[in-house]
Protein backbone atom coordinates (compact mmCIF):
# COMPACT_ATOMS: atom_id res chain seq x y z
CA UNK A 1 0.00 0.00 0.00
CA UNK A 2 1.45 3.39 -1.04
CA UNK A 3 1.33 6.17 1.54
CA UNK A 4 -0.20 9.48 -0.44
CA UNK A 5 1.18 12.66 0.98
CA UNK A 6 0.79 16.10 0.50
CA UNK A 7 3.15 18.10 -1.33
CA UNK A 8 4.75 21.04 0.60
CA UNK A 9 5.75 23.81 -1.38
CA UNK A 10 8.19 26.97 -0.47
CA UNK A 11 5.50 29.86 0.05
CA UNK A 12 6.97 33.41 -1.31
CA UNK A 13 7.76 35.72 1.63
CA UNK A 14 5.74 38.39 0.69
CA UNK A 15 2.45 36.34 1.13
CA UNK A 16 4.08 35.01 4.59
CA UNK A 17 4.57 38.24 5.59
CA UNK A 18 0.96 39.40 4.73
CA UNK A 19 -0.66 36.60 6.29
CA UNK A 20 1.33 37.39 9.37
CA UNK A 21 -0.27 41.49 9.62
CA UNK A 22 -3.57 39.90 9.07
CA UNK A 23 -3.05 37.78 12.13
CA UNK A 24 -1.69 40.72 13.99
CA UNK A 25 -4.47 42.72 12.60
CA UNK A 26 -7.25 40.60 13.68
CA UNK A 27 -5.84 40.23 16.84
CA UNK A 28 -5.82 44.35 17.57
CA UNK A 29 -9.81 43.56 16.57
CA UNK A 30 -9.52 41.25 19.49
CA UNK A 31 -8.53 42.66 21.84
CA UNK A 32 -10.76 46.14 21.50
CA UNK A 33 -13.71 43.90 21.22
CA UNK A 34 -12.80 41.89 24.86
CA UNK A 35 -11.87 44.69 25.89
CA UNK A 36 -15.96 46.24 25.79
CA UNK A 37 -16.68 43.66 28.43
CA UNK A 38 -14.99 45.62 31.44
CA UNK A 39 -17.37 46.86 33.43
CA UNK A 40 -18.05 50.42 32.76
CA UNK A 41 -16.40 50.09 29.44
CA UNK A 42 -19.82 50.46 27.22
CA UNK A 43 -21.04 52.95 29.75
CA UNK A 44 -17.91 55.21 28.75
CA UNK A 45 -18.31 55.04 25.40
CA UNK A 46 -21.91 56.09 25.38
CA UNK A 47 -20.83 59.21 27.70
CA UNK A 48 -17.92 60.26 26.01
CA UNK A 49 -15.55 59.75 29.07
CA UNK A 50 -13.16 57.27 27.59
CA UNK A 51 -9.37 57.28 26.32
CA UNK A 52 -10.68 58.71 22.79
CA UNK A 53 -12.47 61.61 23.44
CA UNK A 54 -11.89 63.76 21.18
CA UNK A 55 -11.98 63.74 17.12
CA UNK A 56 -8.58 64.40 16.65
CA UNK A 57 -7.30 61.51 19.49
CA UNK A 58 -9.78 59.18 17.29
CA UNK A 59 -8.34 59.91 13.91
CA UNK A 60 -4.99 59.35 15.27
CA UNK A 61 -5.93 55.94 16.74
CA UNK A 62 -7.61 55.20 13.48
CA UNK A 63 -4.45 56.04 11.58
CA UNK A 64 -2.29 53.85 13.89
CA UNK A 65 -4.83 50.84 13.44
CA UNK A 66 -5.02 51.37 9.27
CA UNK A 67 -1.55 51.00 9.19
CA UNK A 68 -1.05 47.19 10.00
CA UNK A 69 -4.20 46.48 8.21
CA UNK A 70 -2.26 48.47 4.93
CA UNK A 71 0.74 46.24 5.59
CA UNK A 72 -1.45 42.97 4.52
CA UNK A 73 -1.60 44.59 0.91
CA UNK A 74 1.46 46.59 0.97
CA UNK A 75 3.65 43.00 2.15
CA UNK A 76 2.43 41.87 -1.16
CA UNK A 77 1.88 44.92 -3.47
CA UNK A 78 5.54 46.82 -2.92
CA UNK A 79 8.48 45.81 -4.55
CA UNK A 80 10.76 43.67 -2.09
CA UNK A 81 13.38 46.03 -1.34
CA UNK A 82 10.34 48.46 -0.19
CA UNK A 83 8.20 45.63 1.01
CA UNK A 84 11.63 44.46 3.16
CA UNK A 85 12.34 47.60 4.73
CA UNK A 86 8.76 48.60 5.39
CA UNK A 87 8.29 45.45 7.17
CA UNK A 88 11.51 45.68 9.19
CA UNK A 89 10.51 49.47 10.07
CA UNK A 90 6.69 49.23 10.81
CA UNK A 91 7.47 45.48 12.59
CA UNK A 92 9.70 47.41 15.01
CA UNK A 93 7.25 49.64 15.24
CA UNK A 94 4.43 47.59 16.15
CA UNK A 95 6.99 45.63 19.04
CA UNK A 96 7.53 48.49 20.76
CA UNK A 97 3.93 50.04 20.77
CA UNK A 98 2.70 46.64 21.68
CA UNK A 99 5.05 45.96 24.22
CA UNK A 100 4.47 49.12 25.74
CA UNK A 101 0.48 48.58 25.89
CA UNK A 102 1.12 45.06 27.40
CA UNK A 103 3.22 46.83 30.15
CA UNK A 104 0.71 49.48 31.12
CA UNK A 105 -2.09 47.24 30.80
CA UNK A 106 -0.62 45.05 33.51
CA UNK A 107 -3.55 44.45 35.95
CA UNK A 108 -6.52 42.12 37.08
CA UNK A 109 -9.43 43.13 33.96
CA UNK A 110 -6.84 43.83 31.47
CA UNK A 111 -4.71 40.94 32.02
CA UNK A 112 -7.68 38.81 30.09
CA UNK A 113 -7.21 41.02 26.91
CA UNK A 114 -4.90 43.53 26.75
CA UNK A 115 -1.41 41.98 28.16
CA UNK A 116 -2.44 38.81 26.45
CA UNK A 117 -3.06 39.47 23.08
CA UNK A 118 0.00 42.32 23.48
CA UNK A 119 2.36 39.70 23.73
CA UNK A 120 0.80 37.50 21.43
CA UNK A 121 1.28 40.78 18.90
CA UNK A 122 4.43 41.26 20.20
CA UNK A 123 5.53 37.68 19.10
CA UNK A 124 3.93 37.93 15.59
CA UNK A 125 5.52 41.42 14.69
CA UNK A 126 8.97 40.13 15.99
CA UNK A 127 8.28 37.65 13.32
CA UNK A 128 7.60 39.51 10.98
CA UNK A 129 10.98 41.34 11.66
CA UNK A 130 12.69 38.36 11.53
CA UNK A 131 11.52 37.45 8.41
CA UNK A 132 11.76 40.71 6.92
CA UNK A 133 15.51 41.02 8.32
CA UNK A 134 16.35 37.17 7.09
CA UNK A 135 14.70 37.90 3.50
CA UNK A 136 16.11 35.85 0.61
CA UNK A 137 19.28 38.12 -1.07
CA UNK A 138 18.01 36.58 -4.74
CA UNK A 139 14.58 37.91 -4.09
CA UNK A 140 15.72 41.37 -3.25
CA UNK A 141 16.66 42.22 -6.55
CA UNK A 142 13.10 41.54 -7.95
Amino acid sequence: MTEKTMPDFEVNIKIKLSALWTSVTFFYIYGDYFELYIPGKVQGLVSGVNMLDSPLKLFFASLLLAIPASMVFLSVLLNSRLSRGLNITVGIFFTMVTTMVGIASIGSWMAFSYVFYAGLESIITSTIIWYAWSWPKQLDKV
